[in-house]
């Protein structure tokens, strides 16, 4: 226990353990040996294995991939399989989502239980958040939106958009008032997205921090110190901010926190779309919600949305290279995407057009599998590519094609998102439902 303890503040020196072993005891000198030289191994591959929460995400140490399926084993949730897909398409009469088809949308916790309610036409709503940490929205940013967009039209119910900018203050180092007016900037790039202004409330946890609190601590009184650290990896050194937000973000998971919208009822089901990283959080809200006498909130989680660089690397504000920004130019989107995009291609166009390239590591085509919705054009340019028929440049300028319009349609109805619309988004008002 106190080598693993050393280890992890990075103080463990094996060398020196080992000329300590031959002062003792021959007979017991051995076995300590032997128990030194395994706590050795579970150490070393403890560190190799990927890491994934909402505070820290690491892949394979050697490749730097997240083993998707290990999540699901991991996390204890659902694959979002054929069969579920085939009753979703029966349910709602819409092709699923190609994000879905795709698998790029691909584990769940109970949306089975969401179509069942759907089928019954009994009441539900959508819950999912954004922490502002910069002005400007990468596409990225925009997946997660432009699927809930897609769920609250397919569905016709409630969303609620919760904006952390206390959550940003605690892990951060901007002002608090910096994260509240980057909050209100975020918010017209996720209005942008097309929401329903008639059925979606956007509030900011600084604003509205009244109406969660109840529940808040309901749930801080539920979960200990040592539930928290063993959820999202940080010990007893770091300030209390960070040891009470979880049960913030948990809160709304729950109706009765939106009494101008579902009254005082806690009972209305929740669905929530995220990224996989953000499981943790609601493991925890469910593990909670039965003792408070609410119900367990659904979720569908997506897939990670590669940076440029490829995996391994990670998109970042202070990068601007690492991601196309919603605020980029179509010059801007060409150079990235030219001379940044990690490609699966050959060192030259000879063996390129030999061996035939890697769509699977190919950043480009990766990005096209999220943006490019007709599935037989992605797959002649799979087939293309990997042959070497379809050469690196000429993949990077179908992306380049193609998302350089979806931007631009964005920043236009970013320009539309005046002050007062934003205002009509996040006022308190009621929600058709």
């Amino acid at each position: 226990e106190r080598m693993e303890k050393q280890d992890e503040e990075n103080q463990i020196d094996f060398a020196h353990i080992a000329r300590e072993l031959k002062n003792v005891d021959p007979s017991l000198r051995k076995e300590l040996e032997e128990i030194a030289a395994k706590v050795q191994k579970n150490l070393s591959e403890r560190k190799k294995q990927q890491v994934v929460n909402p505070i820290d995400v690491q892949g394979d140490a050697t490749t730097g991939e997240i083993d998707y399926n290990k999540l699901i084993d991991d996390f204890g949730t659902s694959p979002l399989d054929e069969k579920l897909l085939a009753r979703f398409e029966k349910a709602t009469g819409r092709k699923p989502h190609h994000w879905l088809r795709r698998g790029l949308f691909y584990s769940h916790r109970e949306f089975d239980q969401i179509l069942t309610l759907y089928e019954q036409k009994k009441p539900f709503y959508l819950y999912t958040g954004r922490g502002p940490s910069s002005a400007s929205l990468h596409m990225g940013h925009l997946v997660p939106f432009m699927f809930t967009q897609y769920l609250q039209e397919v569905f016709n119910v409630p969303l609620v958009i919760q904006l952390t900018d206390d959550e940003k203050f605690f892990w951060k180092n901007k002002s608090l008032s910096e994260y509240h007016k980057l909050a209100a900037e975020n918010a017209k790039d996720i209005i942008a997205v097309g929401f329903d202004i008639t059925k979606t409330f956007i509030f900011t946890d600084l604003d509205y921090m009244k109406y969660l609190y109840p529940n808040v601590c309901k749930i801080q009184k539920f979960v200990t110190g040592n539930q928290i650290s063993g959820i999202f990896g940080f010990g007893l050194e770091a300030h209390c901010g960070k040891f009470s937000y979880p049960a913030i973000q948990a809160a709304p998971s729950f109706s009765n926190c939106f009494p101008h919208i579902f009254g005082e009822k806690v009972n209305v089901p929740c669905l929530i779309p995220c990224a996989i990283d953000q499981d943790p959080y609601f493991r925890m809200t469910r593990d909670v919600a039965p003792r408070l006498g609410y119900l367990k909130p659904a979720l569908i989680h997506s897939k990670f949305f590669p940076a440029l660089q490829g995996s391994g690397t990670k998109m970042s504000s202070s990068n601007p290279n690492s991601a196309i920004f919603l605020t980029d130019t179509a010059k801007q989107i060409k150079t990235k995407v030219n001379r940044f995009a990690f490609s699966g291609g050959k060192e030259t166009v000879e063996e390129h057009r030999r061996l035939g390239g890697d769509p699977d590591k190919d950043v480009p085509y990766q990005y096209l599998t999220y943006f490019l919705d007709n599935d037989a054009k992605l797959k002649q340019i799979y087939e293309d590519y990997k042959s070497g028929k379809l050469l690196s440049g000429e993949i990077k300028k179908i992306l380049i094609d193609t998302i350089t319009p979806l931007v631009q349609r964005h920043q236009k109805m970013r320009e539309a998102v005046s002050d007062e619309v934003l205002n009509g988004f996040m006022a308190l008002r009621k929600i058709r439902f």
